[in-house]
């Protein structure tokens, strides 16, 4: 079978030398131009190959898809096919696209529509979302904030990958603003609890798998078959009201301090195309329950930035951090959610909670990086933000890199906040 990972492939389509989407990558997503309807594509340079037309010529057939999963104005249909499917597509994409192919060149003009002339959007229609909350270098920050510092994690948190059903209506594409939640606080302990506009507006830097269609009610998925299911990866901004979520979170957990928006990145990097970028995780102390057990390399090592960026002004990096550093796995992730016989279906989106390193460069959250608003982080302008202001823009960027290997991107995830 073609191999489009080969690191020594090119493509007859030019791609930058820095550019997140080589031919290695070939991430799908969902795009629009002046005279093309949404449709799936995939990035390859600095364009958009559009796969409704190469699969109207007949190149896709005999893949495990119909073409009318190229004509959707979402990749649930093609994603539903299963893993052996977007896999065929992924590397015949790659034959077609590799430097001396020729079924396309004489074509190019039509396949072919530069990025910056598309409208992307969200690449899944969202039936489900879960949040994890799978760092714990995040979560001992939120324990020493607001519990005892010396008991930092709850009981259950090393025992398995805590998560929340979260709000898949309010999942929205990179490059829609957010606007920022009204709801209930309580400022002052002693006081009762005033209603109006979020005063601690908070990202959480995070990635978000989607998942193939599952197995029927009632059955599980296993770490070894969890691979299986996941289809591959995007960008996530789990946006936060840190006020609203204080005052609400007892006894059941986040609402509207979550539920008011989360910014997704426009492309789906496939796991296949982060396969040479596996990592060994954390050593997980006690040991997990045989069925979280995972063997072999379960990370992926995904560098990540987050900048600001204020209304007319200079942006700075406030984050760096890297995937690997979560404790809990996407395989174990996905294990504990169908244990008890939940079924998943395609194009659902699960999250990976907010990834933060061990050193305070590396906080995933403004929580983190202002220390609850007692550190404030001055911006080149002079301002400070101990959390997110109206007129900001919060970027976040990643890629996979290591010698001998291209770069594999996703791109940006982009929300600006409005009131």
């Amino acid at each position: 079978m073609f191999e489009v990972n080969n690191p020594e492939l090119t493509s007859w389509v030019s791609v930058p030398a820095d550019s997140d989407f080589p031919i290695q990558n070939l991430p799908f997503g969902i795009f629009s131009t002046a005279d093309r309807s949404a449709r799936p594509g995939v990035a390859i340079g600095e364009q958009i190959l559009d796969l409704a037309d190469v699969a109207a010529m007949g190149l896709l057939d005999d893949l495990g898809c119909d073409r009318e999963d190229f004509e959707a104005s979402t990749l649930n249909a093609f994603i539903g096919r299963g893993k052996q499917a977007t896999r065929a597509v992924r590397n015949r994409l790659g034959e077609l696209l590799q430097s001396g192919a020729t079924e396309l060149t004489s074509h190019a003009s039509r396949v072919l529509v530069s990025q910056s002339e598309a409208t992307m959007h969200l690449p899944v229609q969202v039936g489900d979302y879960t949040d994890f909350y799978s760092s714990e270098d995040h979560a001992r920050n939120v324990g020493k904030m607001f519990r005892d510092p010396e008991n930092a994690l709850l009981p259950n948190w090393k025992h398995m990958p805590v998560g929340y059903h979260g709000r898949a209506s309010s999942i929205v594409v990179s490059g829609t603003p957010i606007r920022r939640p009204s709801g209930q606080t309580r400022p002052d302990d002693n006081a009762p609890p005033v209603f109006g506009p979020s005063r601690l507006l908070d990202f959480e830097l995070e990635m978000a798998f989607v998942t193939h269609g599952g197995k029927p009610l009632g059955e599980s998925i296993s770490t070894a078959e969890a691979d299986d299911f996941i289809f591959g990866l995007a960008l996530f901004n789990d946006w936060s009201a840190r006020d609203i979520q204080k005052w609400e979170y007892v006894p059941l957990g986040p609402f509207l301090g979550k539920n008011f928006g989360s910014s997704v990145s426009p492309w789906i990097v496939t796991l296949d195309a982060l396969a040479p970028f596996r990592v060994s995780g954390p050593a997980q102390d006690p040991a997990v329950l045989p069925y979280l057990e995972s063997i072999g390399d379960a990370h992926y090592d995904v560098a990540l930035e987050v900048e600001i960026i204020p209304e007319n002004g200079q942006g700075l990096t406030v984050c760096r951090s890297n995937f690997k550093h979560m404790y809990w796995n996407m395989r174990q992730q996905l294990a504990h959610h169908t244990v008890n016989g939940c079924n998943i279906n395609a194009g659902d989106m699960m999250a990976s909670g907010t990834i933060s390193g061990p050193e305070k460069g590396s906080f995933g959250s403004m929580l983190e990086i202002s220390w609850r608003g007692t550190q404030p982080v001055q911006m080149p302008d002079g301002s400070e933000r101990k959390f997110i202001l109206n007129g900001d823009t919060v970027r976040m960027t990643g890629f996979a890199s290591k010698p001998g290997a291209p770069r594999i991107g996703f791109g940006a995830v982009d929300g600006k906040v409005v009131g």
